[in-house]
């Protein structure tokens, strides 16, 4: 078990591992803003991505798949769909039964992959990296992203990395650095936050970006939706298998919910922003309804900005309550909802995306509003073209900001986006494998201390 997982959360941030880090540098991400002026109307540059229809044609990918669950299998039926010359030739995950159940459902898109290359145990992923393929697609629990990455990246593979990249920040820092490396080695990374590949979301955005709303002084950003899955354990697993299948229940999995999932939201905003991490944030959580694991099921956290921008993040995954997603940004001329409207301050419209009613969608039009196909067609596109892109560091910096509010939330206390980038923070055992895992207990977290 790592020492560091072990160790009173309170304290973690008093260690720092930049000198782990050797001659790395950490990137210094740009703030976005500095200020305007009368004459400048512009907040900042924005360049929009290429979008579209269908990935353009060239010579043939073999793709794998690291991950057999439900989003992996569906990243892998999105990756098919992205263009011509397209395949999934080989699988691998933890568990057997999840990979015999990719292989049906590929199947049935066509996609026959031979028993040779379906794998299974903690292993997976380097037999899957190593069988042949071109492009892998991980889509494991995150806390595996990093090593999972780093074998990819040396293997010479590009790479969809589904969200978020990692649980820590030790982990996160793995991801720049490999991020670095692939840039070096001309390989192309797509992560899984769709926002960043639809076409309306990044019309609003450039419209943001060239001043529509004024300078960003705000924004509210909410996910409140029911509760997820969750396994109760049975009688003959270890203390591996029931962490491994119940994920989404354990912080060292998946980073807790304001990781796995609010991270959709948290990036948006990050890419109205400009990517500018936040200087400290502050916030609360707790745990109302889940039944299994450590987690919490709702978080509140308020990120502080260089100048005087301000950003409240909010999340809830408890069934039986009203659902909301928005993410609204604030300036001094307007607001948007970064999805389809810009309005005034009055809340009469600057502008209105024309998202057309379902009967009128053609095939064409969804891909370019569906982000779960397009990264996709982005991806593929950039390595046949020979034009690489990679944002490993975006969506790190994302990755950075969802922990640091858990952080904050877990302890009680201001946390600095410095404290954060240097921790020495790591969760989860040293090594993964069936059988006992001393040292984690179903457990919440609980800030301050008790009344006396």
């Amino acid at each position: 078990m790592s020492e560091n997982f072990k160790s009173d959360r309170r304290s973690f941030f008093k260690t720092s591992a930049m000198g782990a880090m050797g001659a790395i540098s950490i990137p210094v991400f740009s703030a976005g803003c500095s200020g305007s002026s009368s004459k400048q109307e512009k907040y900042r540059d924005f360049v929009m991505p290429e979008l579209l229809s269908k990935a353009v044609d060239g010579k043939p990918l073999k793709a794998g798949l690291v991950g057999c669950g439900d989003r992996g299998t569906g990243a892998a039926i999105d990756f098919i769909s992205a263009g011509n010359d397209l395949q999934i030739t080989a699988i691998g995950d933890v568990f057997i039964d999840r990979v015999n159940n990719a292989a049906v459902a590929l199947r049935e898109k066509g996609q026959n992959i031979p028993d040779e290359n379906c794998f299974s145990g903690f292993d997976a992923y380097k037999k899957v990296i190593d069988s042949g393929i071109d492009v892998v697609l991980l889509c494991t629990p995150p806390v595996f992203r990093p090593m999972h990455f780093e074998y990819a990246i040396n293997a010479g593979k590009h790479c969809f990395v589904e969200k978020p990249v990692a649980v820590d920040p030790v982990g996160a820092r793995q991801m720049l650095l490999m991020g670095r490396q692939a840039s070096q080695r001309d390989l192309s990374v797509i992560s899984g936050t769709i926002y960043r590949s639809v076409q309306n979301t990044n019309e609003i955005c450039k419209l943001v970006a060239d001043g529509a709303i004024g300078q960003p002084v705000s924004a509210h950003v909410i996910r409140y939706g029911g509760t997820l899955w969750h396994r109760m354990r049975e009688k003959d697993w270890t203390d591996m298998e029931y962490m491994m299948r119940n994920w989404v229940n354990f912080t060292w999995v998946c980073g807790d919910m304001i990781c796995e999932q609010f991270i959709h939201e948290i990036d948006l905003m990050q890419m109205f922003l400009g990517d500018r991490p936040p200087v400290r944030a502050m916030g609360t959580g707790g745990r109302a309804r889940r039944v299994t694991g450590d987690v919490y099921d709702f978080f509140s956290v308020e990120y502080e900005f260089e100048g005087s921008f301000r950003a409240h993040c909010t999340s809830r995954q408890i069934g039986g309550c009203d659902n909301l997603t928005t993410v609204l940004i604030y300036g001094t001329k307007g607001y948007t909802n970064c999805h389809n409207w810009i309005r005034n301050l009055d809340d009469s419209d600057i502008f209105v995306y024309p998202m057309l009613p379902r009967e009128e969608r053609t095939p064409e039009w969804n891909v370019l509003h569906n982000g779960f196909v397009q990264e996709h067609v982005r991806l593929v596109s950039a390595i046949r073209k020979g034009k690489p892109v990679n944002d490993v560091e975006a969506q790190t910096l994302s990755t950075m900001i969802s922990i640091m509010g858990r952080e904050a939330a877990y302890t009680g206390k201001f946390v600095t986006y410095d404290e954060i980038l240097a921790s020495s923070l790591k969760l989860g055992p040293d090594s993964y494998e069936f059988g006992n895992v001393p040292g984690i207990v179903e457990e919440i977290k609980l800030p301050g201390t008790a009344p006396r």
